[in-house]
């Protein structure tokens, strides 16, 4: 079966959801604000669209859904205000993959529409059409030159297929210390081919001006086995106990397929208890 046919976020009122847990995601959206109102103001002066057409790739679910398109909202309400021009129209296109908890996304529209009625008046909430577009952003999306601004966060990262060319990586789950140099390449490979078709896909979609704003996770280092460790050294309490859950997971993981049952459930129990210790 297709991945994009079965890969998802577990639903928004599941208790180990995306939605329930997306602070730190949030964060990153708070923190490049900055950078969207530079890009869309930079956009929305070149072009002055009577409809100005956006685009959020991998919105998910949860309360992060509109964080970004309110920044947008506001920042060209704001040059309008200032620069007494006509407010345009716009159109939010949200798109995520088919099994995407889209229900929760668009039960949560009247509610964003609310705030914008209260906060920012009667003029933008009636200029503002919210849609959903079901697909994976590895794919064409939308007509050709048809997009004012794309937004994307934290969704580049992921992959459009397993890698080619993991036969080798046994015992582990993901790039570890003990992965041999196939395995890195192979990752690299495939993140160099989706990105460059990520990007070829967009540049057919947005007109010319029209900008995009992506953020994904990266690495200082070149070396992935470098930094297997480094989350042991987090300054950050929560980020320190999560990364320990990592890898207690991993451990899990790997003696689940290595081991029996209940070899399995005593060495479980023992990683458990050193990850306990550790804290």
């Amino acid at each position: 079966m297709d991945a994009k046919m079965i890969l998802r976020m577990n639903a928004a009122d599941h208790e180990i959801s995306y939605a329930n847990n997306s602070s730190f995601q949030k964060q990153v959206i708070l923190k490049i604000r900055p950078i969207i109102e530079e890009s869309i103001t930079d956009a929305f002066k070149k072009i002055a669209p009577v409809c100005m057409k956006v685009a959020d790739l991998g919105c998910s679910s949860g309360p992060n859904v509109f964080l970004a398109i309110w920044h947008i909202l506001d920042t060209v309400h704001g040059i309008c205000q200032q620069e007494q021009l006509k407010l345009p129209e716009f159109e939010v296109l949200l798109n995520d993959l088919p099994e995407n908890d889209f229900n929760f996304v668009f039960k949560s529209i009247p509610g964003f529409y609310e705030r914008l009625k209260k906060e920012r008046g009667d003029m933008l909430q009636e200029r503002c059409f919210i849609g959903g577009v079901a697909g994976s952003f590895y794919h064409r999306l939308f007509p050709t030159k048809s997009l004012h601004f794309v937004h994307s966060s934290y969704g580049i990262h992921w992959l459009s297929k397993v890698p080619v060319g993991l036969e080798d990586n046994k015992g582990n789950v993901y790039m570890a210390r003990s992965s041999p140099p196939s395995v890195f390449k192979a990752y690299a490979d495939q993140f160099q081919k989706d990105f460059t078709n990520f990007l070829s896909l967009r540049s057919e979609e947005i007109m010319p001006q029209g900008c995009m704003v992506l953020t994904c996770v990266g690495r200082k280092n070149p070396n992935p086995s470098k930094e297997i460790m480094v989350g042991i050294c987090y300054p950050n309490p929560f980020l320190t106990w999560l990364w320990r859950l990592y890898i207690y997971l991993f451990i899990s993981l790997y003696f689940l397929t290595t081991l029996s049952i209940i070899e399995a459930i005593k060495t479980m129990k023992t990683c458990f208890l050193w990850t306990i210790y550790m804290g």
